[in-house]
């Protein structure tokens, strides 16, 4: 099994993979979701701030159709922003269009970085997807077993059987969360695009978002 890290700054169709994360507190920190049982009712909290989360929103509703507009039906791409980090996946004809996605995405406002792991492929089968959609849920499934994590604090997305996670996290979250998925049967590979948070930031950032 292996875990990886997209290349992209620390601090750092068409399907959407919508409800991202968006602009943090802390400038250049990753962002992480959180949820707590309270009289047996899940609260879910947010690391991000509304704004930020309504930023994520916006950005993948403008990549969609943006890259929609372009491609039509010749390509598969998902676009998921967290924290204002895009993480682009699916199959494109050519190199050539990977790049061009990756460049329509990025002229978008507000976003930090674009994470192009975009597969210069056939366009993945229905059957394909369905399958890394029941993934995506098992990791899920992994991480709320997990109980030294906060599962809501992590995206999930998976391509070709690729889990990709997401979020504001300390490195230990991160490297607890990448194992945690890397044990789910059928991923062939895990990869990081965490935005990492120190624990004194991540104990400065929950007060300032209980706050508001």
């Amino acid at each position: 099994m292996n875990v990886e890290f997209a290349a992209r700054p620390r601090r750092a169709l068409l399907a959407a993979a919508l409800g991202g994360v968006a602009l943090s507190a802390l400038s250049g920190c990753a962002l992480l979701v959180g949820g707590a049982m309270v009289g047996g009712t899940l609260l879910y909290t947010d690391r991000r701030t509304s704004g930020a989360q309504l930023e994520d929103e916006s950005i993948e509703l403008k990549g969609v159709s943006r890259v929609s507009e372009t491609f039509g039906d010749r390509a598969h791409v998902n676009i998921t922003s967290y924290n204002r980090v895009v993480l682009l996946t699916g199959e494109v004809p050519t190199d050539a269009d990977k790049a061009l996605v990756a460049q329509t995405v990025q002229r978008i406002d507000n976003v930090r970085t674009i994470v192009n792991e975009l597969a210069v492929l056939p366009l993945s089968s229905f059957g394909s997807r369905s399958a890394d959609t029941l993934m995506s849920g098992k990791v899920k499934t992994f991480l709320v077993d997990a109980k030294d994590l906060m599962a809501t604090s992590i995206k999930v997305v998976t391509e070709r059987r690729v889990v990709y996670l997401m979020g504001i996290v300390t490195e230990r979250e991160a490297v607890r969360a990448a194992d945690v998925a890397s044990q789910v049967s059928g991923v062939q590979k895990v990869v990081r695009v965490f935005d990492i948070v120190t624990e004194a930031e991540l104990a400065d950032l929950t007060p300032k978002q209980k706050a508001k």
